[in-house]
């Protein structure tokens, strides 16, 4: 029997089920473990909808990182609005260390241009993504994510983390629009 959830006027279907979500952190975390070890490792989560992905991902990696945040914003409704404003400036010193963004979702990719651009004057080492969902088919960024969670088609998700206005974030699986 198929999972649906509503959220205010629409109806969402399980897509990717909780175990699935772990076992793939498992798996991202201990890549980044090999490629970051005897690194100066700072996690940069984006707000809102990243905090579950970055906050399990941080929990699984071994040994010592940093995490700061910084919350921008590109999504009226259902659409992303391809402008980007920065709503949070990071306050973490980067001079020298290797700074990783954690996205919940790379869609256009526009989102993640503007951090890095922002990033990039404070003189950190490197800069990669990590990203729990890429939609290859929407992408029209610079900078594509070197970790990859799932790919995924270019349909609206909702669930662990990412929002349908402001609701759903708290799902603990990721749940894809109905066609109505």
């Amino acid at each position: 029997m198929e999972k649906v959830v509503a959220i205010h006027d629409k109806k969402f279907s399980l897509y990717i089920d909780e175990p699935t979500i772990q076992r793939r952190i498992n798996e991202l975390s201990h890549t980044l473990e090999k490629d970051y070890r005897n690194k100066d490792l700072l996690l940069i989560c984006i707000l809102n909808g990243a905090f579950m992905f970055a906050a399990d991902l941080a929990k699984a990696i071994e040994g010592d990182i940093e995490v700061s945040f910084v919350k921008v914003s590109s999504y009226v409704g259902t659409e992303s609005t391809g402008k980007v404003d920065e709503l949070i400036g990071l306050t973490a010193d980067l001079k020298g260390k290797h700074v990783l963004i954690i996205e919940d979702i790379v869609d256009t990719g526009l989102t993640i241009d503007k951090v890095i651009f922002l990033l990039q004057d404070k003189k950190p080492e490197n800069i990669e993504i990590c990203t729990l969902l890429y939609k290859p088919e929407a992408f029209v960024g610079k900078h594509l994510p070197k970790y990859v969670g799932f790919d995924i088609p270019n349909k609206f998700v909702v669930g662990y983390g990412l929002d349908y206005n402001e609701l759903g974030r708290n799902l603990k699986e990721i749940y894809q629009l109905k066609p109505e």
